[in-house]
């Protein structure tokens, strides 16, 4: 049994599968998961587990060079905002994009973390980077 780590084994399979510039999304309960990518699915009722949890098994494994959320965030969440700027370097590239355009841009995720969060704009697309 492992003693650290995700218990999960698909989502342990993702994340030992990403290579440099391939983007995974952590999402909240709501957001379309598009069908031509993996989703990994840990929702069990509201807000359990909360998207923060998610996000932080997902960073515990996974270095990442840059992250793309809803510029919607900022004015709907901004308290979960400033939760989720906490756990990236203050350099860390940042993009902000229209919800619409966020969307849009999960298709090319290679897979889908779904929580159970019920925080509006609760999602975030991680860019992973290289640890050397």
């Amino acid at each position: 049994m492992l003693k650290k780590g995700t218990l999960n084994p698909q989502m342990a399979h993702v994340l030992a599968s990403t290579g440099h510039k391939d983007t995974i999304v952590v999402t909240d309960a709501g957001l379309p998961i598009p069908q031509e990518i993996e989703r990994v699915d840990f929702a069990l009722k509201p807000f359990t587990p909360e998207f923060l949890d998610v996000l932080d098994q997902t960073l515990d494994a996974l270095e990442i060079e840059k992250i793309i959320m809803a510029e919607e965030i900022k004015e709907h969440s901004p308290a979960m905002l400033d939760k989720i700027m906490e756990r990236f370097p203050k350099d860390i590239e940042v993009e902000f994009l229209p919800h619409v355009d966020f969307k849009a841009e999960t298709k090319n995720c290679r897979a889908a973390f779904r929580s159970g969060e019920f925080t509006s704009y609760a999602n975030i697309i991680l860019v992973a980077g290289v640890v050397y």
